[in-house]
């Protein structure tokens, strides 16, 4: 018989963000790009820095849907690189959504925000990272996204 997985905690992050650059309605659906500017990650044991560079490019599906994909980098205290692929949906009232769109404030717990991270290091201590899947959760304020991941066991 097999055993359901068990999450362990890999890491809270906090990503400050720009203001959305509004690419508009494509045949794709409301495009958003979103400049990653920097931010903080706290492990177990360790911390990290969030580069700025990154992006988060989302796509507003309907009026209660919204798809993401963020690629940025973190550099750990070490001194080591992650590389942060993220894709995310985040979805709720139409009413919320709205107001997420406008960036105004809503409280996390109304709204659905789930994520499938992938990390890729070339750091031999971060080496395990490649070969692991993990998941998280998160939410989405006015100036940053708080996000917590877990590396499924």
């Amino acid at each position: 018989m097999l055993t359901p997985p068990e999450l362990r905690l890999f890491a809270d992050l906090s990503v400050d963000v720009a203001a959305p650059q509004k690419v508009g309605s494509t045949p794709y659906g409301q495009r958003r790009l979103i400049p990653i500017l920097g931010g903080s990650v706290v492990g177990d044991g360790w911390t990290a820095r969030i580069l700025p560079g990154g992006a988060d490019a989302q796509r507003v599906v309907s009026d209660s849907l919204t798809e993401m994909d963020a690629r940025y980098c973190l550099e750990t205290d070490g001194g080591d690189l992650l590389y942060v692929h993220n894709r995310a949906i985040r979805s709720g009232p139409p009413a919320l959504m709205a107001r997420l769109v406008r960036g105004e404030p809503v409280d996390p717990a109304l709204i659905y925000f789930r994520c499938s991270p992938r990390l890729e290091s070339a750091a031999l201590a971060l080496r395990w990272v490649n070969e692991r899947l993990f998941v998280g959760s998160g939410a989405r304020h006015p100036d940053k996204v708080v996000m917590r991941f877990f590396s499924v066991q």
